[in-house]
């Protein structure tokens, strides 16, 4: 005879009526939860003992690279290990943020110096709510803020999280190589990277001239183009600059700034941290009272000892490592590149316990050293140790808030009536992406790139489209308005690096454990035939197709 049940149908009725039949009621189905915000917030970090004067040209350091997340989650946004660079004014006490800038309004605890706000240069990587194409492995975004978090710089063309092109005068890194593409939703790496080491600096670079004043203002400008280099298996050396008069543009119409600017100030670096940010998370009320909690499932690679590496190598660098040397090469000396560690100084650092906070009453999370803590694995590196962990470390997922306090407990203390170990978190989407203008008489295209656009696609899945561009007629360059001297030089001087600085030479030190990450082979580029030196591939479009 037909019922028209499935067989799992049958199953299901037929256990209700045998409990029914006992007098046993059945089970409840979990609630259906909402997702929530702010499951998590709060710095894993490491400090970094004042140096000795002078050791404020340049910064470098590795940090491994691997998937946070097993599938790439909406609305999350942690950073890996990274630092933080302010131009030097711990001395200065007036207020270095212009009135109406979103630092000096609204960050009135920073004040009444703001200098912590004033300028950045960060970014780093990690996984970002303003991510645009999802990606399971860490992406490198640079980022930096010129103007007291007004707006945030984060490739040659675009601004962090945003996928509208920056205006001109909003403008402030150059492409520096001519074998990297720096897409703007991040630089993506090898599909299956875990635990790999990728290495980062910034040097302060004497790349342009000192100029009495900026295209427009009365400010001077000075000469430090703090520049990328980065350290990969399948590249090394620079990869793009921040051009002075971005620093200067704050001091325009507030003389207060006017010499307080990267440009000219060496660089306060304060130490390295893995940011936690943006992190979803379901609650649920349980028996007695209590609230569960449940953020996604975050992964740590670990060695053999128990061990995640988060900031390893850290070194600080005063100009005799590169900048003084460059300088004399510049005028016809002899070739530079290599750092020269005699102008280096490993800083002694330490590191504080894990203190992280979830929900809107920001609630410290108890218990978390009972499955990890902070190590110190050297002068200057650090990592996290793990407590009876496998092949891969998780941080703690759930939490019980009971009486005010809110506890790490394993998935085994949840109840199943919460709903909680069968919610699952929104995935991430995909954007329609960043596409720069294509009208006649933009920095874009006056006068524009050589050739036609060329396109490759990344193991994000999304597609990059670029061109090349003679260095000085890059759109971040043309909209500096420099004097045609000051162009000719700077092409001169960026020839002279894409002939001395190859793609695979020795420019930062070496890590002193691990292997180097792969970064995705399809962004590594040949310069077409009479471009070898000089010209300088730009994205224009990064989309899904």
């Amino acid at each position: 005879m037909q019922t028209g049940l499935t067989k799992s149908a049958m199953a299901l009725a037929m256990t209700i009526a045998v409990g029914a039949l006992a007098g046993v009621d059945p089970a409840p189905e979990p609630p259906a939860l909402r997702q929530e915000s702010q499951g998590l917030y709060g710095y894993i970090h490491m400090n970094v003992e004042k140096p000795p004067e002078g050791f404020g040209a340049g910064v470098s350091f590795y940090t491994p690279v691997w998937p946070l997340l097993e599938k790439p989650l909406a609305d999350f946004q942690i950073g890996l290990p990274s630092i933080w660079i302010l131009p030097e004014n711990r001395k200065f006490e007036e207020p270095l943020c212009p009135p109406g800038t979103p630092a000096r309004d609204t960050m009135k605890e920073r004040g009444p110096s703001f200098r912590d706000v004033f300028q950045t240069i960060e970014g780093g990587l990690g996984f970002w709510a303003s991510t645009q194409f999802g990606s399971t492995t860490a992406k490198y975004r640079m980022n930096g803020t010129s103007n007291c978090y007004a707006h945030e710089i984060s490739s040659p063309g675009w601004g962090f999280g945003n996928t509208k092109p920056l205006e001109p005068d909003k403008m402030g890194i150059a492409q520096l190589s001519n074998r990297l593409l720096v897409p703007p939703d991040g630089m993506t790496f090898k599909a299956g990277t875990f635990g790999d080491v990728f290495g980062t600096a910034w040097m302060a670079l004497p790349l342009m001239e000192r100029q009495a004043r900026g295209a427009g203002s009365s400010v001077p400008v000075g000469d430090q183009c703090w520049t990328l280099f980065v350290s990969a298996a399948n590249f090394r050396g620079p990869v793009a600059f921040w051009t002075p008069r971005t620093w200067t543009r704050v001091a325009d119409n507030y003389q207060t700034a006017a010499g307080r600017t990267l440009d000219v100030r060496t660089g306060v670096i304060g130490g390295g941290a893995m940011e936690i940010n943006t992190v979803p998370m379901f609650s649920a009320p349980g028996p007695k009272g209590v609230t569960y909690t449940r953020i996604p499932r975050l992964q740590f690679p670990i060695d053999g000892s128990g061990i995640t590496v988060m900031m390893q190598d850290f070194t600080l660098y005063s100009e005799d490592a590169l900048a003084s040397g460059m300088g004399a090469w510049l005028k016809g000396g002899g070739a530079a590149g290599k750092f020269n560690l005699k102008g280096s100084i490993v800083p002694k650092c330490n590191t504080g316990p894990i203190s992280v906070t979830q929900g809107p009453g920001k609630h410290k999370i108890e218990g978390i050293e009972s499955v990890v803590e902070t190590t110190m694995l050297g002068a200057s590196t650090y990592g996290l140790k793990w407590k009876g962990a496998g092949k891969v470390a998780n941080f703690p997922e759930y939490a019980k808030l009971e009486g005010g306090k809110l506890t790490a407990i394993p998935a085994s203390k949840v109840p199943d009536s919460t709903g909680l170990k069968q919610a699952s978190f929104v995935p991430a989407r995909v954007s329609k992406g960043y596409t720069s203008p294509t009208g006649a008489d933009t920095v874009w295209t006056a006068p524009g790139p050589k050739g036609e656009p060329l396109s490759v696609k990344l193991s994000d899945d999304s597609v990059i489209t670029y061109a090349w561009y003679r260095f000085v007629d890059q759109p971040a360059i043309v909209s500096l308005k420099l004097p045609e001297a000051e162009r000719e030089r700077l092409q001169k001087v960026v020839e002279q690096i894409h002939a001395k600085w190859g793609p695979t030479g020795e420019y930062m030190p070496g890590p002193s454990r691990g292997k180097l990450a792969t970064l995705d082979g399809t962004m590594l580029v040949t310069p077409p035939a009479g471009m070898e030196v000089g010209y300088v591939p730009v994205v224009l479009r990064q989309v899904v197709k």
